[in-house]
């Protein structure tokens, strides 16, 4: 048995360590906000957070992940200022890779409570967006930052 700890809550699994964890939570938990992309870790659409840090799922393996916090887009508040953001800035279009997009930016506040553009630019870049509104995508994570300074 293999214990897991996601969005808060501690999950008993029977399966392979190797299983990628991306499989685990769709598959099996249900939690099926994490979306796949590529499966090489490449899109970053199945972005979650592991330690407060934004990690591709579909690389990492659960036996990987064992006594690590794991947060999907399923524990992102409502209210988080990066979701409020990406309403206020219009961000989706097809909204794929919007999971991912909001979990990157998420790990990316936490490290860098205060990015200026490049630093956003240079964070968000392992996320690709077949719609290409990567200028929305940094205005929002820049509103998301300032309405989370005091």
């Amino acid at each position: 048995m293999l214990a897991l700890s996601i969005n808060a809550r501690r999950y008993e699994l029977d399966a392979d360590p190797a299983t990628p964890l991306l499989w685990v939570l769709r598959d099996v938990l249900h939690l099926t906000g994490t979306k796949f992309g590529c499966g090489a870790g490449q899109c970053w659409s199945c972005a979650v957070l592991v330690d407060g840090k934004a990690r591709p799922s579909c690389t990492l393996t659960i036996g990987g992940t064992v006594g690590r916090d794991i947060v999907t887009i399923e524990g992102i508040a409502e209210d988080h200022p990066v979701k409020r953001a990406w309403v206020e800035e219009q961000v989706p279009q097809c909204g794929y890779c919007q999971p991912g997009q909001i979990i990157r930016a998420v790990g990316l506040l936490r490290e860098n409570p205060a990015p200026g553009r490049e630093a956003v630019r240079k964070g968000m870049q392992m996320n690709l967006c077949r719609c290409g509104t990567y200028p929305r995508i940094e205005a929002a994570v820049l509103r998301a930052a300032k309405e989370a300074q005091p």
